[in-house]
């Protein structure tokens, strides 16, 4: 066993507490991460919070992680002690199901085996990557492109590939006209992937401070979200919403926005259900969807992508100490746009 600091949640909404946790001995096919960052996602407080009531508690939440391989099981040939790599939001799957076979791991029909707040096939609770260690399975494993600072590249292993996947799978390119709702962590990675995919790109927020840096990354326009007069000017302008915020939504009002056989995604996730008329959907052969992050080739193509055309979120790198004041300011939206903790300072 190996015995590592970590940033621990005792039970729901409780402040963090420093506390250490063992990781397995590695397996042969394991690799051994020394973990530099990583970064807050939104879903790393619904947990912590227990918003979905699915919490299991001691938690260790953090599904963004960056770090430097330490070791290697006896069987492993794609990684080698020294190399930078990441971890995202997942650590198995059974590897045989048709979704597996087809890298699309996140949907595997035995349950994907997340990297923190659920147990693996073996039954033993998962933690995730607010700590200084971890073992991880090497298919689960991407390398981080030496373009990419370790500590931007956090955000890349959940926001990033968040937007990525969807933005691949409704073919958004030349000619498409695509609306990012919400400039947060998932929105201003979304802006660059869509931009530099070839889309005209609008972005919906709600405040106008972030105009500017909008456009900066490859915004064409920006409309803000509370004023009425906006959703009347952009009816049926859109192919593909995604919709990045973890907020209800006047779902009737973002479908009025959508072009006939556009499609509303999501991949906000809020606690509580959205409503929408069915003749929002019907009269213009619309779509709602969702996409749940990506799977492991396709995080890495992911990470390539960015690496190639320079793309990377704006980050705030905090201390482990600085946790709880991280939180509350997400919940405020007062962070531009994404905070990574230093593991050093654990």
């Amino acid at each position: 066993m190996c015995e590592t600091r970590v940033l621990s949640v005792p039970s729901a909404k409780e402040p963090f507490e420093k506390t250490m946790i063992e990781r397995r001995e590695l397996r042969p096919d394991d690799i051994l991460i020394d973990i530099k960052f990583c970064g807050i996602c939104h879903s790393d407080i619904h947990n912590a919070h227990n918003d979905w009531g699915t919490g299991i508690f001691p938690m260790v939440p953090g599904h963004e992680i960056t770090g430097i391989v330490t070791a290697v099981g006896s069987e492993v040939t794609q990684f080698a002690v020294g190399e930078r790599v990441g971890v995202g939001c997942f650590v198995d799957s059974c590897g045989e199901c048709e979704y597996c076979l087809r890298g699309d791991e996140q949907f595997c029909t035995k349950d994907v085996v997340l990297v923190f707040n659920t147990q693996d096939y073996e039954g033993n609770v998962t933690y995730g990557g607010y700590s200084q260690k971890i073992v991880v399975k090497e298919r689960f494993v991407v390398r981080i492109p030496d373009a990419l600072e370790l500590d931007a590249a956090s955000p890349l292993l959940c926001a990033g590939i968040t937007t990525y996947s969807p933005l691949k799978h409704w073919n958004v390119g030349p000619g498409k006209k695509v609306a990012i709702v919400g400039m947060g962590g998932l929105g201003h990675i979304a802006v660059q992937f869509a931009h530099t995919m070839g889309a005209e790109v609008t972005v919906l927020s709600h405040p106008i401070n972030k105009k500017d840096e909008a456009l900066e990354m490859g915004a064409d326009h920006y409309f803000v979200t509370n004023d009425p007069g906006a959703f009347t000017e952009l009816a049926s302008s859109f192919d593909l919403i995604l919709n990045t915020v973890s907020v209800n939504l006047d779902v009737n009002a973002y479908l009025s926005m959508l072009r006939v056989d556009g499609t509303l995604v999501n991949v906000g996730a809020p606690a509580e259900p959205d409503h929408y008329h069915a003749f929002s959907v019907i009269m213009g052969r619309r779509s709602i969807a969702g996409s749940n992050v990506g799977g492991i080739r396709e995080t890495q193509e992911m990470l390539d992508f960015c690496a190639q055309h320079g793309i990377a979120p704006k980050i705030e790198v905090i201390r482990a100490d600085q946790a709880d004041e991280a939180y509350e300011r997400v919940l405020r939206s007062d962070v531009r746009y994404r905070f990574v903790i230093d593991m050093s300072t654990l």
